[in-house]
């Protein structure tokens, strides 16, 4: 080896890794072109939906969770990943993450995945002009779900992982819009969301917070009568007007609550027995955040909407299969059946 050549090897291999990565250019939903590292190690998640998609493609570089897991929660995750620390949120409502301490963190990369309305995307401008750390935002709705699991599979260096799933999501909604495709419109079933624990919080057509009972063809009440929109507070007497024959909820409380309440009595989906609450560890299925998490309470709903089109034989193993693709723990027989039993407690 010649004196040149040596001191070129000694000097790339006392470089900083830094000065060795190759950057790269990525564009983001928003149309934003991004300089990344190469590698990416370490990634805060702006939001609850990014939480979910980066720890199911890369869990080992979340740097935490934007709240802390309940114990239920925390009992069907790996506790690697369960006892991981809370580091708070930088959007949507209720922003708890201070960008001070995110930049402590050193993350590698921000990520966000929601909304790219432009308010958003001045956000994800101004986090990363502020803190200097590649700030990038993807789209949370819900057609965009594979794309977005392709897209950051191959953005934290995990390209057939977000493949997989891309996959598994493309198939299940595929099979799902088929059937659903094939069911008359006059028979499927008029339906009311319900939020908190009184029942008295909505979400409007087109809102990202129904959009699995969208995709399931059914007739959003509140949607019918008030039009588009985002979330909305309703009134008693105006679902006593509606009289849906489905109530479906991700509140508990409400669930336990209506049921003996003579004034939610009055409302057929009550009275007949037909208020569904979505489980809820260690991720809420149908809402709660609007991420990938919805995608079980898609299978879940379309088995108890249409019990003549989709079995409720094989959703224990559909739970199974998801939870092992996407939480990376595969729940027992009997956990899975304590989630399809969920308690206002």
């Amino acid at each position: 080896m010649t004196r040149k050549l040596l001191s070129l090897v000694l000097l790339l291999l006392f470089l900083p890794l830094s000065v060795l990565a190759q950057d790269r250019v990525v564009e983001d939903a928003t149309g934003r072109s991004i300089t990344v590292p190469e590698q990416v190690e370490r990634v805060f998640a702006a939001g609850p939906p990014a939480s979910l998609f980066v720890y199911a493609i890369a869990p080992e570089t979340l740097l935490g969770w934007t709240r802390t897991p309940r114990p239920d929660e925390a009992a069907l995750l790996p506790e690697t990943y369960a006892s991981l620390p809370t580091v708070g949120r930088l959007t949507g409502r209720g922003g708890s993450a201070n960008l001070e301490a995110v930049m402590a963190l050193a993350p590698d990369l921000i990520i966000d995945v929601g909304s790219t309305a432009p308010t958003y995307r001045d956000l994800a401008v101004r986090v990363q002009s502020q803190s200097g750390i590649p700030t990038l935002l993807f789209d949370g709705r819900f057609h965009a779900t594979a794309d977005t699991f392709r897209t950051l599979g191959a953005l934290l260096g995990h390209p057939e992982r977000g493949a997989e799933l891309a996959d598994w999501v493309e198939q299940e909604v595929e099979t799902i819009r088929t059937r659903i495709a094939q069911i008359p419109e006059t028979t499927r079933p008029r339906v009311y969301y319900a939020r908190g624990p009184a029942g008295l919080e909505t979400a409007l057509s087109g809102s990202i917070n129904v959009e699995v009972l969208a995709l399931l063809g059914v007739t959003n009440v509140a949607g019918e009568r008030l039009g588009r929109g985002g979330l909305a507070s309703v009134s008693m007497e105006q679902i006593l007007d509606w009289d849906p024959e489905i109530i479906v909820t991700v509140d508990p409380h409400f669930a336990a609550n209506a049921e003996p309440d003579p004034l939610w009595q009055q409302v057929t989906a009550v009275r007949e027995g037909q208020v569904y609450s979505a489980p809820r560890s260690p991720f809420p299925w149908v809402d709660f955040p609007p991420g990938p998490n919805r995608l079980i309470g898609l299978s879940w709903l379309a088995s108890l909407l249409y019990p003549e089109h989709f079995s409720q034989d094989g959703i224990e193993a559909k739970v199974k299969d998801f939870y092992r693709l996407f939480y990376h723990r595969e729940p027992t027989t009997e956990e899975v059946q304590a989630l399809l039993r969920p308690s206002a407690e």
